[in-house]
């Protein structure tokens, strides 16, 4: 059974995981709590670089579930270059013609990056099998055999993390509509978001029995309750660094050196092409 990352975590009449009963979290404070996990993060990446730790953070769950904002909230204080998102578009026609984990293989980590997926190999057990881009008998197959896939990754010495994002039909809704009325985030809809409120049940049918064939004691899964999003966004950081055995690497203190003499270099009188102050 998929472990809890959040908060009452429960099916509801509704097929969805149960959502926060708590008051809303104010800004100030979700901003104050994710100071000191930004913090920890940045603590994460420092000992990631000095042990040659490999992390693998899987994101998935319903559409408008808030995994862009965690991910967001993730690597906003990090290094790029430590912390690396992976957000595949649909194969190409060469890549439908390799072995179906290729494509995602060639984006494991090695030592000293964390690697998070923005949505993973898991599209063939949700959306490519409910909307019919694989057939049937292909996901049953990688049903079967993604567990020692993924057994095979940790043995090799990866951490393997994986989160499902769940959100009620209500509040679903209520972000798709948002999205609909607002022109900052129009582009965040595409036909596969619509086509999944229609199908909500074809998906929490195909998430049931994805999560009973892959989430074993090696590689579990950890559902997150996201109809409150700052609460989710807080629940799933501090979740992920409770997972890592991580330490806080000894750093030398830091000195600002002086700046050095200017040696007769002059500004140029009137540089070239400023931006206008606008504002």
């Amino acid at each position: 059974m998929a472990k809890q990352a959040g908060i009452n975590a429960g099916i509801d009449e509704n097929g969805a995981r149960g959502s926060s009963k708590h008051a809303k979290l104010k800004l100030a404070n979700f901003d104050k709590e994710l100071n000191k996990l930004h913090v920890e993060l940045v603590k994460l990446q420092e000992w990631v670089k000095h042990t040659g730790a490999k992390i693998v953070i899987l994101f998935e769950g319903r559409d408008a579930a808030g995994k862009g904002g965690v991910i967001k909230r993730i690597t906003e204080r990090v290094s790029p270059r430590v912390f690396r998102v992976v957000a595949l578009p649909a194969p190409t026609e060469r890549e439908k013609s390799q072995m179906y984990i290729q494509r995602y293989i060639a984006h494991l980590p090695a030592a000293g990056e964390i690697v998070i997926f923005d949505r993973s190999w898991y599209n063939r057990a949700l959306v490519e099998r409910v909307m019919g881009f694989c057939t049937e008998e292909q996901a049953r197959y990688f049903l079967r055999n993604c567990p020692p896939v993924e057994e095979a990754f940790v043995h090799s010495g990866i951490i393997l993390i994986k989160y499902w994002f769940e959100v009620s039909q209500k509040e679903q809704t209520r972000r798709f509509l948002s999205r609909i009325n607002d022109g900052r985030k129009i582009w965040k809809l595409s036909p596969m978001d619509l086509e999944s409120h229609r199908r909500w049940y074809d998906y929490s049918r195909a998430r049931d029995e994805m999560m009973a064939a892959t989430d074993t004691e090696t590689t579990p899964w950890f559902v997150v309750d996201a109809d409150d999003k700052r609460r989710a966004r807080l629940n799933c950081i501090s979740h992920l660094l409770s997972l890592i055995p991580y330490e806080e690497v000894p750093q030398k203190k830091v000195k600002l050196p002086e700046r050095q003499k200017p040696n007769g270099y002059k500004q140029p009188a009137q540089p070239v092409r400023r931006v206008p102050a606008a504002y």
